[in-house]
């Protein structure tokens, strides 16, 4: 059997990886040249997306590229303790939620699975791509062509593949916020925070994130209501302007957010935070879209890169479990809808409380207290973290 993967983020190279673990050929397109890994902003794996890379044998990769985050700590626009929720339960070894850079992880995927033989094309973005009943074909803009068994479509929230699929399809949903990261070295401020966990203010004006590596570095990002804009848009203000800006937006709010900014190193501006809800359709014939491309919560949830590991390892699963093509696609789609769906719809209800106006802050800060303590706990969120690949796919025979 041989695949094509189009997109070289988080879900392409690790389902390449999945699929040759059991043995399958695969070769990853990806339009972008080949990342260095130093841009760019943090997110967390949590256990549910830790347990899907150790199904693929790339678990100590992306846990040595990281470092551990055990909990989530909220606190309301005054500086008051919303509560806290912790990030599930470690793997078996011991090992808990790990928080990296998205672009360091994409970049450790790629080169482990081109370490294990797998063929990675940059700067190859796909022109089209087309199911030919028995094979599936992907057209790059040079012209070349690169065809398979089956063509997986990893390619994000504003996917090629699935207009493919249906010309219909939705688009990625603008959420009303604008993502900033950064980190701050060396600096005091790191004491202020508490180890292993994100700390994470409803501010005035913005929303703010942060975590204390295990040395002195703070990394840190920002949510900015606002209305989506354009390239040219973001252009149009230079990183310093951009940068001066946010650590304005904290000025007179409690905590460290304002001067952590001021210090540090602006590193994502401006990327328009979007979510994927129902995708009516995820597959035709020989091609199925994945990750972002089929589901794609917002920040918000914490589960972008989880989620796109977990379909890695469900999709070869699939596919090692049933006879055809056909019908693996159709179980991953019936097992994986419910899921993604419930966690989409999760990470929207959180994006909304980001953006209230001034009397929305007050009632959501006075509402979320209860939330914290009563509805959102370790336990009503196992469900999502505690998720296990081999509770829903025990091992098989290989292909």
């Amino acid at each position: 059997m041989r695949v094509v993967v189009v997109g070289g983020g988080i879900a392409g190279p690790a389902v390449a990886m999945a699929l040759h673990w059991n043995g399958v050929e695969a070769v990853v397109l990806e339009g972008r040249p080949r990342s260095d890994g130093r841009e760019g902003s943090y997110l967390t794996v949590t256990p549910n997306g830790l347990d899907a890379l150790e199904h693929m044998g790339a678990l100590s990769l992306v846990r040595d590229a990281g470092f551990p985050a055990r909990r989530n700590v909220m606190l309301g626009s005054r500086g008051q303790r919303l509560g806290e929720v912790g990030l599930g339960e470690p793997l078996h070894d011991g090992t808990h939620a790990v928080t990296v850079k998205r672009s360091l992880l994409s970049m450790c995927l790629a080169q482990e699975a081109e370490r294990r033989g797998i063929p990675i094309e940059y700067d190859a973005p796909v022109a089209e791509v087309a199911d030919h009943g028995s094979s599936a074909r992907a057209t790059l803009t040079d012209g070349r062509t690169f065809e398979g068994d089956l063509l997986i479509g990893a390619d994000g929230v504003h996917s090629k593949v699935r207009r493919a699929i249906d010309p219909h399809a939705p688009s990625g949903r603008y959420v009303g916020l604008l993502n900033f990261g950064g980190i701050t070295r060396d600096t005091h401020l790191a004491e202020e925070l508490p180890e292993e966990a994100w700390e994470f203010r409803f501010a005035k004006r913005a929303f703010f994130g942060a975590a204390r590596t295990p040395g002195r570095d703070v990394v840190w990002f920002v949510n900015l209501p606002g209305p989506e804009i354009d390239r040219a848009q973001r252009g149009a203000i230079s990183p310093d302007a951009w940068h001066h800006q946010l650590a304005e937006l904290f000025t007179g709010d409690p905590g460290p957010a304002a001067e952590l900014i001021a210090a540090g190193k602006l590193e994502l501006v401006a990327d328009n935070v979007y979510d994927l809800g129902h995708v009516p359709t995820w597959h035709r014939g020989r091609l199925v879209v994945i990750g972002d491309a089929a589901h794609a919560p917002s920040p918000s949830s914490g589960q972008g890169a989880s989620m796109a590991l977990e379909d890695a390892a469900l999709l070869t699963a699939a596919l090692r479990r049933h006879p055809t093509v056909e019908d693996a696609l159709a179980r991953f789609v019936h097992q994986r809808r419910p899921r993604v769906e419930r966690i989409v719809a999760t990470g929207a209800r959180t994006s909304s409380a980001k953006t209230p106006g001034p009397v929305g802050r007050v009632l959501r800060d006075a509402i979320l207290r209860p939330v914290f303590r009563y509805a959102v706990t370790d336990k009503s969120m196992a469900w999502i973290y505690d998720h296990r690949i081999e509770e829903v796919a025990p091992a098989r025979d290989d292909f």
